[in-house]
């Protein structure tokens, strides 16, 4: 299958409450005054007009400073945020490496969120169970996988993640900052384990705040400033670009 991804004028939009749990003095005051709510409520755009097409073989990476819309963008793509306007077309099964283990329940087994886990992620239960061991031999948590998650320290929580996240055949990989989870032999091993879903993903977008990694790893990358897309080409370029236009303002 040829895999792409095709962003057509997409617009995200959020809403900022400056005073969202206002007093009943407050509430009273605008109802019977006729104020309008209006002025506590700020909007902007998250994304704005972003045109990106995305063809098999290439491994994009996204370059701006906080807030500037990166995550946001993969967020988009992987279908958890919903454009305002625009059309969003995709060919290929989308693999999310973002916000690892959200969608864990404090209240259940490792092995049980295993299951529950693998569900976000969009594979059967039947699909899972094949994965279970190779989850339960790379994430090293044996006996600890039948405890409930809530009694795990950080670093176990994040291996379980990761080992779930990762055990998949990507054919477009988004990857968000999780270059780094539990100590340093599983960083190192959890390195690798990136490394061989960006070699086998048909299509790879890296959110980093490391260029190196990003010109290392990349043979394309955008630059995004206050949700909009300010330039595209070569990872070196683009890296230079962002520091003398951006970093360095």
């Amino acid at each position: 299958m040829n895999n792409f991804i095709d962003l057509e004028a997409v617009n995200v939009k959020f809403k900022i409450y400056r005073n969202p749990t206002p007093s009943l003095k407050e509430w009273f005051l605008n109802r019977f005054s006729g104020n309008s709510n209006r002025d506590n409520v700020l909007e902007f755009y998250a994304l704005n007009q972003i045109n990106l097409k995305i063809e098999a073989g290439t491994r994009l990476g996204v370059l701006g400073l906080n807030g500037a819309g990166k995550s946001t963008l993969l967020k988009t793509i992987a279908g958890i945020y919903y454009p305002h306007q625009g059309k969003i077309t995709i060919s290929g099964r989308v693999t999310p490496l973002m916000e690892l283990g959200a969608g864990f329940d404090a209240e259940q087994t490792g092995r049980e969120n295993i299951y529950l886990n693998g569900s976000m992620l969009g594979f059967s239960p039947t699909e899972m169970k094949k994965r279970e061991s190779a989850i339960e031999e790379f994430s090293e948590l044996k006996d600890f996988l039948d405890l409930p998650v809530k009694y795990y320290s950080s670093g176990m929580y994040g291996r379980l993640a990761f080992s779930i996240a990762t055990m998949t055949e990507p054919e477009i990989l988004l990857i968000d900052e999780v270059f780094a989870t539990g100590d340093a032999h599983f960083v190192e091993k959890s390195a690798k384990r990136i490394l061989d879903l960006v070699e086998r993903s048909q299509i790879v977008i890296i959110v980093t705040h490391n260029s190196q990694q990003i010109i290392k790893l990349c043979n394309r990358a955008i630059v995004l400033d206050k949700g909009r897309v300010v330039n595209d080409g070569n990872p070196i370029e683009m890296v230079n670009f962002y520091n003398q236009t951006l970093v360095n303002k």
